[in-house]
């Protein structure tokens, strides 16, 4: 049987331990919103960013912190697999859910590139726009000219950057078409590339219930992750992509997809000709 059909057995079977879940999470949730995420707020300022914590900045150690727990509550156990490269990187990964930024933050301090409806998700957006998150309109040509100055600026400040290159969410099934424009921000500022897969579920597959469901919005998956199943977060930091001029943006946009892909033991083959598109 396969994954979606597993899936879609596992959805046709009466969860009974929901309400158990929501009876605990919930004031879990209450309590990190409530006083945790005041505590994290306080020391995301200029002085938290000259401050140190096991030679971390402390705002980027308690983006982090609260990241961390953040996951943990919707259930989730963290592995990780390799380590990030430190300094001024470009961060790529595949995107599945909207808790990927949390999951990443969990591990690393970036700065994302994000989809302009992200900044209007309740408490995720805001949080998201106080952690550096850069914002942009997509489909608008001049938005995105604009964010990849942005993201070279703060590349070329020594700050890592996130992004997906896929452009939004998928099923979790496969990982869908690379723009190959946005890792020219890499070229631009003399970066390497580092590809991130991401993965939730258990025994090493993806469990197709985590991500937006057909019109499903922000709030009902939101409440539906929350009440489900304890499984497994995964996160692959794959061998860094070291960037030169010889070597073009939609030649790196396919390597990075292809080590996503390998990680995650999922086909390189795609959608289209070619495993990167150019816009």
């Amino acid at each position: 049987m396969n994954a979606a059909a597993d899936t879609a057995v596992t959805a046709a079977r009466p969860d009974r331990l929901r309400p158990l879940r929501y009876l605990w999470r919930s004031p879990v949730l209450l309590v990190h919103l409530l006083i945790a995420l005041p505590l994290a707020l306080m020391v995301i300022n200029p002085l938290g960013a000259r401050l140190r914590i096991g030679g971390q900045r402390l705002d980027h150690w308690m983006t982090s912190w609260w990241s961390r727990w953040l996951v943990r509550i919707f259930g989730f156990r963290i592995r990780r697999f390799g380590e990030p490269q430190p300094g001024a990187v470009l961060f790529v990964a595949n995107h599945v859910s909207w808790l990927d930024i949390e999951l990443l933050h969990s591990q690393t301090f970036l700065c994302f590139v994000a989809k302009a409806e992200i900044g209007r998700w309740p408490l995720i957006g805001w949080l998201a726009a106080r952690a550096g998150t850069i914002y942009h309109q997509r489909g608008s040509g001049h938005s995105l000219a604009a964010v990849m100055q942005r993201v070279v600026e703060r590349l070329r400040d020594g700050l890592p950057v996130g992004v997906f290159p896929e452009g939004g969410t998928g099923a979790g099934d496969r990982v869908r078409t690379f723009h190959a424009r946005i890792f020219q921000v890499a070229v631009d500022a003399a970066v390497p590339v580092q590809p991130v897969a991401l993965r939730y579920g258990n025994d090493g597959r993806q469990d197709l219930a985590v991500p937006f469901g057909p019109g499903e919005s922000f709030v009902g998956n939101f409440l539906r992750v929350l009440g489900g199943p304890g499984m497994t977060a995964e996160v692959h930091f794959c061998t860094p992509i070291p960037v030169s001029g010889e070597e073009g943006r939609r030649r790196i946009a396919e390597r990075a997809r292809g080590e996503i892909c390998v990680a995650l033991g999922l086909p390189e083959t795609n959608e289209r000709s070619g495993s990167a598109a150019e816009d």
